[in-house]
């Protein structure tokens, strides 16, 4: 238990109706996880307006409300918070309300349209490896240790972010190492939160379902540069044209990486196979696990993030030459006749452009690359066109198929993507709305030797139709079909 007053101490109120001396047993916005003595929070949502759950709330327990607005009818026993934004203040109340655990950690964000999961996953077992309990929040999942718990968002709400962070404090973590989406900087769920350090990858066409603008996408992930304190480290990838303005306007401490360019952190690709990559690092040469560019970008990102943590030089490249990716990004499966399949996350035109070249600079020009590629229903209409121009441009055979259609029709998904065929490749791309099948008729269509690239949804274990989960793995689906191919 909290007291309330004690839990609104950061926070800019506007006018309270009632008491705040009243205790507190937990704080939320969904009114469906209202219990007793609860703090309500009405969040005005893209969808839904918390504050019409108000009386709701009340019933099922909640003694105090936080909002935008005042009710008409004003409860008796029941304090009424006026606050500006109810969005920033839901951080600020979690992280009060767990003891400010982001203070009591070394926590390092990394944002970017591609490489965020990659580079988060790296960090962890990184700094696991070099002898520290640790914590991850990402993508695929959240996790404390060895105790993994599933995760549903690239960032966590603010509440449960704070209270993830509040059990990593009481494991004995000292570093976390999480994803920051730009939804999560525009809803600001990360309100609140002390960051030891920040992470530029790179950015690209996304979410502009969401964002609207590529301006307002790129205004997103840089507020949250804009906002890291002056004792943290900033760290952008300036091969990136937009790299550079990350740290226009940063407090924290600026440092550049590169590939291409002068910068405080520099590697050389100096060897690319499907077994893994040599990299000229900061001045030594080092084998690492994982495979093309865009994951010598990632590798180099991190170790500069753990040189810029205190880190020595030599234990880190030891470590991370051993490491290999997050599960779903560049997964590489050999059938025994030596037809290849690669399951890859890449749902953006500039991250299936990263995965092709990759296996163009890698292949025999004998061996051809069959990708199978969709797009997911609820999102961002504009880049469909540009994701096929993309795989069929840099593929010897494209069969166009579903991802998750969620509540469209995903046949017209497909048919927003076959506008971007070239004239020059409809005789080498197909369209098969039914993902097993798809990926049926790439084995059929390799040759020993050949590539098979599945690309969109990576680690994810379901396709969502019409609203409902059916479970789908793609790397589970192809290792079943080379298995009923006897390949």
């Amino acid at each position: 238990m909290k007291q309330l007053s004690n839990i609104l101490e950061n926070i800019s109120v506007l006018d309270v109706k009632g008491s705040l001396n009243i205790p507190v047993a937990s704080i939320t916005f969904d009114s469906r996880a209202v219990g007793k003595d609860c703090l309500f929070v009405a969040v005005k949502g893209t969808a839904v307006d918390g504050h019409k759950f108000i009386l709701q709330s009340i019933e099922k327990g909640a003694t105090a409300i936080l909002c935008e607005e005042f009710p008409a009818d004003i409860q008796p026993n029941v304090t009424y918070i006026k606050v500006n934004d109810s969005h920033a203040a839901l951080g600020w109340l979690g992280t009060s309300f767990y003891n400010q655990p982001s203070s009591k950690l070394k926590l390092v964000g990394v944002t970017g349209t591609n490489g965020k999961t990659t580079c988060a996953t790296l960090l962890f077992n990184l700094f696991r490896g070099l002898g520290y309990k640790c914590g991850l929040l990402s993508t695929v999942q959240n996790q404390i240790e060895d105790k993994i718990i599933p995760s549903t968002h690239t960032t966590p709400d603010a509440i449960a972010l704070n209270e993830l962070l509040a059990q990593m404090v009481d494991f004995g973590c000292e570093y976390v190492f999480m994803e920051v989406s730009s939804h999560a900087v525009a809803q600001k769920r990360i309100e609140g939160l002390e960051f030891a350090g920040g992470m530029f990858t790179n950015i690209t066409h996304d979410h502009l379902d969401f964002h609207k603008t590529f301006d307002e996408y790129l205004k997103v992930k840089k507020a949250f540069f804009d906002h890291l304190p002056a004792g943290a480290f900033a760290l952008s990838n300036v091969d990136d044209k937009r790299g550079m303005v990350m740290l226009q306007n940063t407090k924290a401490s600026r440092k550049t990486y590169s590939l291409q360019s002068m910068a405080d952190f520099r590697a050389k690709l100096l060897e690319d196979h499907f077994t893994g990559m040599l990299l000229h690092i900061d001045g030594v040469e080092a084998w690492f696990k994982m495979v093309g560019k865009f994951n010598a970008y990632n590798l180099l990102a991190v170790y500069a993030s753990a040189i810029l943590l205190g880190q020595d030089k030599l234990e880190v490249l030891s470590v991370l030459s051993n490491l290999t990716g997050a599960e779903g990004r560049f997964d590489y499966i050999v059938a025994p006749n030596k037809v290849v399949g690669i399951v890859d996350y890449a749902h953006t035109p500039d991250a299936v452009e990263n995965v092709l070249e990759t296996i163009r600079e890698i292949r025999r020009p004998s061996e051809k690359i069959i990708t199978v590629i969709g797009c997911g229903g609820d999102r961002d209409k504009t880049k469909r066109p540009e994701m096929a121009k993309v795989a069929c441009e840099l593929s010897d055979k494209v069969i166009l198929t579903s991802d998750n259609p969620r509540t469209e029709d995903p046949q017209l998904i497909i048919k927003e993507m076959e506008a971007g065929v070239p004239i020059t490749k409809k005789g080498s791309t197909v369209s098969i709305t039914d993902r097993r099948e798809a990926i049926k008729t790439a084995i059929m269509l390799a040759q020993p030797g050949d590539i098979i690239l599945l690309a969109g949804k990576g680690h994810e274990k379901y396709q969502e139709i019409n609203g409902v989960k059916h479970h789908f793995d793609d790397k589970e689906e192809i290792l079943s079909q080379f298995e009923n191919f006897r390949i």
